[in-house]
């Protein structure tokens, strides 16, 4: 239309809409029983597919909008009782699900879809619906997709989360259509919309309300799909009813767009609702009841791109370490003189502090975010692996921030699968162990102090102790036959190392478990794990809530202030002479209420000048990294502090026994400490200390 938005600019909202319903709709494929599929789950479906469809319709997404038309037939179908379902339709519905998905990365990348795909799975449903109904499916036209080109467009927004479908009157006659609550500038757009849907024969206006009389031929519940772009569908209402003598006559030309190159009134299934039909009163769209709490939920939020997130949160921390110069510039003052000024940075570190937490909150995400996607995984290996598999998700709500929780999906994808191929064993092998035959895979997480704790565990087979140690032999890696089992389990964190006969491309493919740890400590956490012979195996992970900030207790060697993250440290004390003995070597060793402690002396380890080299004058802080304690030399203790982490890989290079960097309050650059890399150094000296730092 003449001076009418382009419609290309509501895609990115669409597409975000799109896919969730689509993971919506996964989640509730894999919960469905096909012995006695639950009607609220199957209407679900049904809604979620028909969203999809009344949007791609209006963009004008061909190959989305067809697939999706068949996908809805059937649905409606199986959810009327017209159709029975199966386990092998669930498997074909999910395999639609993840063309539909490729269909909308597709769209997003200004392509279009591979008519191949495209012609293949819409021929699979219409399959389905032959043999099933009974007789041919009506043919549905499958244009190649028109090349992506901007066309003009009405106003679109943000679709609403669909309703449930509309207890409509009959079709092909006046519809009254009554719209509540519409702003001023949406106006144009939705009467444009109706108007692409019929003859508008008539239109009143009262304030925010807005009752247009359409002439159509399209289900009511196509009329709210297309609607719910602009409003929400409890502000729509739609009855049977001709035009009043008081109304007053559409306008011509009515200021409404061109129709788009796919309307969704041709493509529209026919909705039939579950319930009688309504008198002729008003009829208004009835959302169910978690559809009711999600458009709550929505209407109280906002979408906000990643990238804008992050530059507030760079911000705040820079606002947080002008506030540390600050305070510290003011600590010199008299205290006397100006006391008003010292009250005010007092109160402004307090709002800093409240600021900087509340901006982190922003980012976290529930981990619900990543246990969403494992139903699908454990669903379709268990099938190719010939066994019977029970996913249990605990701690969903469990939060983590967004730059952690994309992280962590690879490290628990690789663990999920190495459980299924390697721990739990098939159902003959279980029942001859006297176990049920299905096994249960449990992924939970939850809050301890400072971290979030992430568990994998099985109740499969669990790790062969004589097994990993043979094939510690063969590969030369030194460990005592009588070394303790965790110890042994550690060594499959080794490099290369696998006790698989075969590799298989369920799990691993040549990548070991060391690739898990390694990108675990690159997320400042650490691995554990624990497993019983015929029980099961567990493999824990803790992290940090958020790598943008970081409690941190900060100590001075020689002139160099480093920073320990004081979630690692336990205690700090004075030592002794008569506690430290020398071992192997020069290596030293620290006697701590009867436990004898390595010694790293921080002066030596980054090669520090001018730093107190006499272990009685120094301060030793108690360390814990991996399960296992140090104790960790250093000058003096500063004091406690919450510290902005920059990173010292992006603004300089990687360096070994530093993770990150920090901005003091005196505008020094201090280092925080990689903990788990000064353990692991410490571990492979082997007689003569050298330094971290080349």
């Amino acid at each position: 239309m003449s001076g009418g938005l382009d419609l290309r600019q509501f895609y990115q909202t669409f597409f975000e809409e799109a896919e969730e319903l689509l993971a919506e709709m996964e989640q509730l494929l894999l919960e469905l029983d096909a012995t006695a599929p639950d009607p609220e789950q199957l209407n679900a479906i049904f809604r979620a597919a028909h969203s999809i469809k009344g949007g791609a319709g209006t963009f004008g997404f061909v190959a989305l909008t067809q697939t999706t038309h068949l996908l809805e037939n059937l649905l409606d179908a199986i959810r009327r009782g017209e159709m029975a379902l199966r386990a092998d339709m669930i498997d074909i519905f999910l395999e639609t699900k993840d063309v539909l998905t490729g269909q909308l990365e597709t769209y997003r990348n200004d392509a279009e879809p591979s008519p191949e795909t495209y012609a293949r799975i819409c021929a699979v449903l219409q399959q389905l619906a032959q043999e099933h109904i009974g007789q041919a499916a009506a043919p549905v036209d499958m244009p190649a997709p028109a090349p992506v080109a901007p066309a003009p467009a009405p106003v679109v927004t943000a679709p609403a989360p669909a309703a449930a479908p509309v207890a409509a009157p009959a079709t092909g006659g006046p519809l009254k259509i009554t719209l509540n609550g519409v702003a001023e500038k949406d106006r144009a757009g939705l009467i444009g919309e109706l108007g692409n849907l019929g003859r508008i024969t008539a239109q009143v206006e009262k304030g925010t309300q807005i009752t247009v009389w359409l002439d159509t031929s399209c289900d009511p519940n196509d009329i709210v799909a297309v609607c719910c772009f602009i409003i929400d569908a409890d502000q729509i209402d739609i009855t049977s009813e001709a035009v009043p003598a008081a109304a007053v006559a559409a306008p011509e030309p009515v200021s409404a767009p061109a129709p788009v190159s796919a309307p969704v009134a041709p493509v529209a299934a026919p909705v039939t609702a579950d319930e009688p039909a309504a008198p002729a009163a008003a009829v208004r769209a009835p959302a169910a009841a978690n559809q009711g709490h999600a458009a709550e939920k929505e209407a109280g939020s906002i979408r906000v791109a990643v990238e804008k997130v992050d530059q507030v949160i760079n911000l705040v921390g820079e606002l947080v370490i002008t506030q540390a110069m600050l305070a510290q510039t003011a600590s010199t003052l008299d205290p006397v003189l100006h006391d008003r000024l010292l009250n005010g940075m007092e109160q402004l570190e307090r709002n800093a502090r409240d600021l900087q937490e509340s901006v982190m909150a922003i980012r976290m995400m529930p981990m619900d975010y990543v246990f969403s996607r494992f139903p699908r995984l454990v669903r379709d290996l268990a099938a190719k692996l010939n066994k019977q598999v029970e996913l249990v998700t605990v701690g969903r709500a469990t939060e983590l921030d967004k730059s952690l929780i994309e992280r962590i999906i690879d490290p628990l994808t690789h663990l999920v699968r190495n459980s299924l191929d390697h721990g739990i064993e098939t159902a003959a092998q279980r029942e001859a162990a006297g176990k049920p035959p299905v096994g249960q895979l449990t992924l939970a997480a939850q809050h301890s102090g400072g971290n979030i704790v992430i568990e994998v565990s099985d109740d499969g087979a669990g790790l062969n102790r004589e097994r990993i140690l043979a094939k510690a032999q063969k590969q030369g890696i030194p460990i005592a036959d009588n070394a303790s089992d965790d110890d042994v389990w550690q060594l499959i964190f080794a490099p290369g190392f696998s006790t698989a006969a075969e590799i298989t491309d369920v799990s691993g493919r040549g990548v070991g478990m060391d690739v898990v740890k390694r990108n675990i400590q690159g997320m400042g956490g650490h691995v554990q794990l624990a497993s019983r012979t015929g029980r099961g195996t567990t493999t824990r992970i803790v992290l940090p809530l958020t790598l943008a900030i970081l409690d941190g207790m900060s100590v001075r060697v020689g002139d160099e202030v480093f920073i320990l993250p004081l979630n690692h440290v336990t205690e700090s004390l004075q030592p002794k002479m008569e506690n430290i003995h020398t071992v192997a070597g020069d290596e030293r060793v620290m006697h701590v209420r009867g436990e004898y402690l390595p010694l790293i002396e921080m002066h030596r380890a980054f090669n520090v000048d001018g730093a107190q080299t006499d272990p009685q004058q120094a301060i030793a802080v108690i360390m814990q990294a991996e399960e296992r304690r140090f104790a960790l030399l250093v000058d003096h203790l500063v004091g406690q502090h919450q510290v902005v982490v920059k990173s010292l890989e992006t603004n300089y290079r990687k360096v070994h026994g530093v993770s990150a960097a920090t901005i003091l309050g005196d505008g020094s650059v201090a280092l925080i400490v990689d903990v788990f890399a000064l353990a692991r150094a410490n571990r492979e000296r082997l007689g003569q200390p050298e330094a971290l730092l080349s």
